[in-house]
């Protein structure tokens, strides 16, 4: 495994995960052979899956499992080689039933899956300053034909707006029902797709009037933050370490990864952008931005954003949040919850 720099988890805030693996089912007639185990693997690694018999029963076979997804079965106490390659990041919840005298008994444990890659240290120059609306609890950045379109939070406050961003001229506003906390939003397919927060409730939008023409649930049992497409798929977040893939014509999810740093597991992803087929998120809470690989949830690049508060005077600002790409000038803006500036900035190693 590579040596994760040790700045990465200063500038996210990360603290390291002790809780890789999981005790065997001591329950169970039988218990995994975990001796040789870690806690943590990398991709291209893998381990031999076996049971221990401490009872000297009689087994037939043993059927192994990974989150659920059978990986093969083995005649007697012989072990299989689990290969860890096409595996998500994230813990891998194995299982052994094993048939023995015309029953049978499982026994469980876990290990965790974690990246390798070391993420580049990104630095960033600012182009330009706006003006930007202290009254914008910011969730939602994003470009849409050379416009910005912004979406608030809080109840009674949350709002989509398109605007001038140099000015702050405000061209179309459409406010939320006061039960709605409203989050992310995206442009796919001439729609303007909107999260809302604990209401597992989203809405499309005509993109060229901002008319409602469609409310949706979420298919998953998850809050809405973030989102952003790759022109297909939308992908949003949830305040875990997932970055969930949707359907935009079912409104399903298809698939997640799980973000990692190196060894450490990202959570609360917030505010997303799709930038040169990556996703750049905000970590709530972290003057941060991770760069994320949406097919495998590695992180590839951090951006330290902590130098920015010095400019930001407002006393009542509150986090980092929002990332808009505008592709004509090939630069992106950032800002903050009721942050009285937004930035725009160009990105290099």
């Amino acid at each position: 495994m590579k040596n994760y720099n040790f700045l990465f988890i200063i500038l996210l805030g990360i603290t390291l995960s002790n809780c890789g693996s999981k005790k065997n089912d001591v329950n169970s007639t039988f218990t995994f052979d975990d001796s040789k185990f870690k806690a943590k693997y990398v991709s291209e690694e893998s381990l031999e899956l076996g049971v221990l018999n401490t009872n000297a029963k009689e087994v037939d076979s043993v059927v192994y499992f990974n989150n659920d997804i059978k990986l093969g079965s083995k005649k007697g106490l012989d072990k299989l080689v689990f290969n860890l390659k096409d595996q998500k990041l994230g813990y891998q919840n194995l299982k052994a039933v094993v048939y023995f005298d015309g029953e049978s008994s499982e026994a469980t444990t876990r290990i965790e899956l974690v990246s390798n890659v070391t993420p580049t240290l990104l630095k960033y120059t600012i182009v330009n300053t706006y003006p930007h609306d202290t009254a914008s609890f910011t969730e939602g950045l994003e470009f849409y034909k050379d416009t910005l379109y912004e979406s608030t939070g809080l109840n009674g406050k949350s709002f989509l707006r398109k605007y001038d961003y140099k000015t702050g001229k405000i061209f179309k506003q459409v406010d939320l029902d006061a039960q709605y906390f409203g989050e992310g939003i995206t442009f796919i397919n001439g729609k303007i797709y909107q999260l809302t927060w604990q209401n597992k409730t989203g809405f499309i939008y005509n993109a060229q009037t901002l008319k409602l023409e469609k409310s949706f649930t979420y298919d998953q049992d998850i809050e809405g933050w973030g989102m952003t497409n790759d022109g297909k798929y939308i992908y949003q977040t949830d305040k875990t370490e997932k970055i969930w893939k949707m359907d935009p014509e079912t409104q399903k999810m298809i698939s997640y990864v799980n973000v990692y740093s190196g060894e450490s597991k990202i959570t609360t992803n917030n505010q997303l952008e799709w930038i040169n087929n990556t996703i750049y998120t905000n970590v709530w809470q972290k003057d941060a931005i991770a760069v994320v690989n949406p097919a495998t949830g590695s992180v590839e690049g951090i951006l330290d954003m902590s130098g920015l508060r010095k400019f930001v005077k407002n006393p009542e600002a509150e986090v980092l949040n929002g990332i808009a790409y505008n592709p004509k000038t090939k630069t992106i803006f950032v800002t903050g919850k009721n942050w009285d500036k937004m930035f725009e900035i160009t990105v290099s190693e």
